[in-house]
């Protein structure tokens, strides 16, 4: 559909992740006239600042993958806009300029905590997301300052935890870091292809004598501890070279209680208490033995998973967006349709997917999956309403509202031209990649 044939549907996506790149990319080639709305100047959402930096060969394929999706005429990017309700424009407003389905693909903006005494007060205590974006160069992440001390707790073992660890022990090159987890060996959820970065550092006795630890409680469970160790260590079949001293650990069936401050407030202990673990429904539950020791630590990172942004304007249940049980528009189960918990509603025109619709879950593939299967649910929606006159006309007032912003929005052409501008950067300075770390840096190049 290009943009000059009248008749037809108009919605908006918010997020530019992979997520919202591939449900724009569905109602597109469905005849649909798509406004692509996105926090950020640059598209790619956590597929540009979530992966680690050094994973050149992948994030290069996915940028020719999001600008292929951007060439579509029926797609228009709106970048550096925020949606929601003190944002530059909310769902209302796209609603009552004339969008007749917003899709939101806007990503768990929102950092999961576990509320623990000394957690909002002590200096050096982060969230993994906060860390990512901050070593991705995601603005204003990368204008903060972060405290990052010799002694480093990471609070969670699935992948996250280990691109942390990497960047600490390869990059930062500290000189212990510490992967906590409340249950066991057996139950660690990082895949063994990203052990291989850290493992040559890894401290065998310590875990050793870890496996040996838990192995009672492990086998009593039907659980197999030589199995657990095998499957942390067969990362050394492919392991890279250390390149620093770093003494990395793991301390199982511990769980967080306390973060200790000094008279200055800087981190100087995590208390956890010790656990054990029974059996729940196939599965298991790390339930507290009172038994409590401090671990000597000057940095607390928390990888315990992200919830969905309070100010965005939608009902939050459980850290997510809350879904319509009994969905009008399934797609092979699952429903994508927002709802009203206080009024017991559907919020009809508002569907969410990626980590919009569950927090947390999966990568850059199950993403782009979700992104696909949500748009086939708002498609089945814009469906049952009838097609309008002039659908470029809603995109005309979408732009007249955000001129009134006073604020420069990015589209397509902008991003063609930044991308290029980078890589001639990267090529002066002979990097593999290069990356602008203020969104000023970036308006600044665009003119």
């Amino acid at each position: 559909m290009s943009k000059d044939e009248q008749g037809g549907h108009v919605a908006a996506v918010i997020g530019a992740g992979p997520a919202g790149l591939y449900a724009a990319r569905q109602l597109a080639e469905n005849g649909v006239r798509v406004a692509l709305i996105n926090r950020d100047i640059k598209p790619g959402g956590l597929a540009e600042y979530g992966i680690y930096p050094t994973k050149y060969k992948m994030k290069n394929g996915l940028r020719k993958q999001f600008l292929q999706i951007l060439e579509n005429p029926a797609i228009d990017y709106f970048g550096n806009t925020v949606v929601g309700e003190s944002g530059d424009i909310s769902l209302t407003e796209l609603q009552q300029l004339g969008f007749q389905a917003s899709v939101v693909a806007a990503g768990a903006q929102g950092t999961k905590w576990l509320g623990l005494p000394g957690e909002d007060t002590a200096k050096g205590v982060y969230h993994a997301k906060d860390v990512v974006y901050y070593y991705n160069n995601l603005p204003p992440f990368s204008e903060q300052q972060y405290y990052i001390g010799r002694r480093v707790a990471i609070i969670g073992v699935g992948n996250v935890m280990l691109d942390i660890a990497r960047w600490l022990i390869r990059t930062i090159k500290v000189d212990e870091v510490l992967a906590v987890a409340r249950r066991g060996p057996a139950e660690v959820k990082f895949a063994k292809k990203e052990m291989e970065s850290v493992i040559a550092n890894l401290d065998l006795d310590a875990l050793g004598a870890e496996i040996e630890k838990a192995a009672p409680l492990m086998e009593s469970l039907g659980q197999d501890p030589q199995a657990a160790k095998d499957f942390i260590l067969a990362a050394q079949l492919k392991a890279e070279e250390s390149v620093s001293e770093t003494r990395f650990m793991f301390d199982f069936l511990a769980s967080p209680t306390r973060i200790l401050s000094n008279g200055t407030d800087q981190v100087c202990g995590l208390e956890i208490e010790e656990t054990t673990l029974i059996p729940r429904n196939g599965d298991t539950k790390a339930k507290g033995t009172g038994v409590k020791r401090i671990l000597d630590v000057d940095t607390v990172i928390f990888c315990i998973g992200d919830r969905v942004d309070d100010a965005f304007g939608l009902p939050i249940e459980w850290n997510e967006f809350v879904k319509n049980e009994n969905p009008r528009f399934p797609v092979e189960g699952t429903s994508y349709e927002a709802y009203d918990p206080v009024s017991e509603t559907p919020l009809d025109n508002i569907f969410m997917v990626g980590w919009s619709r569950e927090a947390s879950h999966g990568l850059v593939g199950i993403a782009r999956k979700d992104g696909k299967l949500g748009a086939l649910a708002a498609l089945d929606y814009l469906a049952t309403l009838s097609t309008l006159n002039d659908p470029e006309a809603v995109m005309t007032k979408l732009k007249k509202h955000l001129e009134r912003m006073n604020k420069r929005i990015i589209g397509k052409d902008d991003i063609v031209k930044l991308k290029q501008i980078e890589e001639d950067e990267a090529r002066e300075k002979n990097l593999e990649d290069f990356k602008f770390g203020s969104n000023e840096e970036m308006l600044n190049v665009l003119g």
